[in-house]
């Protein structure tokens, strides 16, 4: 439907990522999901054969030099598959990529970008710690600079790709006596002596990415293997919000849409008291409900993603990417219950794949930083965007415009 917004090129890799979503086997789907595969490395490896990861970065590299518009569709189809196989897809080739890409150097894009993106090796970004999520600036690992390498001592958990990884984005603190903005440093951390896989979650869905607990213990980083500047940290940090947090939005469309489409065709062929159950307006408005809120999902993202590409002004990304990310995650949620709602009692059972999506879509307004967290994001972006405005007269008076405005003893503000 929205293909209007994309020109040849983009619909042709559209295309590409729609035929390789149809050679993903069936029975992978449910090895997944039965943790019987902890680690998707056959998808991962198909996935760069055909040079769909990371096709916003520079050819040079690996990609494809397109867009974030480009990025975010590809995202959504391969959503379709389920949530998991997304979130591996994206962690490495969206994430770690995109810290190397923009913060890292030549060598190291070219011994960490390159082979990821032509999915021969796996990435995963170390961020959560036991002790915080999105406390960002409480880590607890450290970095100790030991001349020409750095020691690096800590725990990082529910890191999506934990199992199967051979290199690691981990942030660390490097100067224990700044303020936290200024002493925390990235780090490209390859599998060697000192890193350890400790445990393996049990989720309650997008199982088999391998979200495993991260133990680094007196790990030798290379100088060569920090990315960007010495306790600047927060930059790499920053920039990542925008893949992170996007494309997590992006790929839960894609994840939502099989259900949606399920519970359309099942409730065209289901009948009840002489008719399909969809000729009823208690099924086929809850069924219009959730398409109205996967289009309008797609608007905001395309939105977000042509903002990001305009380059329009860091501020005003960060609140229409923490908008997406909860409208688009609790929007996608919402359509799934609907199209769980409209099915009845079967659509609770392993009969059709809309109780796996109910469950691995719980998980998208929690993780990259909670729905909770983005609401602090949009409001305190949109206040401090208010009085800006306002102050600097660019916006009409419009509390004005009603008949007694001029009262101002009514107007009691403390």
């Amino acid at each position: 439907m929205f293909d209007y917004l994309l020109n040849e090129k983009q619909k042709q890799l559209k295309q590409e990522a729609r035929d390789f979503v149809k050679t993903i086997p069936r029975q992978m789907i449910l090895d997944m999901d039965a943790d019987k595969i902890r680690f998707p490395r056959e998808f991962l490896q198909e996935a760069g054969r055909r040079n769909l990861m990371g096709c916003r970065y520079p050819e040079k590299w690996g990609g494809r030099g397109m867009d974030w518009v480009s990025t975010c569709m590809v995202m959504e189809e391969i959503g379709v598959l389920g949530y998991i196989f997304a979130c591996t897809f994206g962690v490495g080739a969206e994430l770690v990529c995109d810290a190397i890409i923009l913060h890292g150097t030549d060598a190291q894009k070219e011994k960490y970008v390159k082979p990821l993106l032509k999915g021969e090796i796996f990435a995963a970004e170390c961020l959560t710690e036991p002790r915080g999520g999105s406390d960002f600036f409480g880590t607890t690992t450290t970095a100790v600079d030991k001349g020409d390498h750095f020691v690096l001592n800590g725990q990082k958990r529910f890191i999506v790709g934990g199992e199967g990884a051979d290199y690691f984005l981990v942030y660390a603190k490097t100067d224990p006596d700044a303020e936290p903005r200024n002493g925390i440093s990235c780090f490209i951390v390859d599998r060697t002596d000192g890193v350890e896989t400790r445990y393996l979650y049990g989720l309650m869905g997008c199982r088999g990415g391998g979200a495993a607990r991260m133990v680094f213990k007196d790990v030798k980083v290379p100088k060569e293997n920090r990315v960007g500047g010495l306790n600047q940290g927060v930059k790499v940090f920053n920039t990542m919000m925008i893949p992170e947090r996007l494309g997590t939005a992006a790929m839960t469309i894609g994840a939502a849409v099989p259900a949606v489409d399920i519970a359309t065709g099942y409730t065209s062929k289901r009948k009840a008291f002489g008719r399909p159950v969809a000729q009823f307006q208690g099924v086929s408005f809850q069924v219009a409900e959730a398409v109205t809120l996967l289009d309008a999902a797609r608007a905001m993202i395309y939105t977000t993603a042509r903002a990001v590409d305009a380059g329009v002004h860091d501020k005003q990304i960060r609140r229409l990417v923490s908008e997406s990310k909860k409208f688009v995650t609790e929007s996608c949620q919402k359509a799934v219950h609907n199209a769980m709602q409209v099915m009845g009692g079967i659509g609770y059972t392993n009969i059709y794949p809309v109780e796996r999506i109910f469950r691995d879509l719980r998980l998208a307004s929690i993780w990259t930083g909670t729905n909770e967290v983005m609401a602090m994001i949009i409001a305190n972006e949109w206040y401090k965007a208010y009085w800006k405005d306002k102050s600097a007269g660019k916006i009409r008076d419009m509390e004005e415009d009603a008949q007694e405005s001029s009262a101002a003893d009514e107007k009691i503000f403390e």
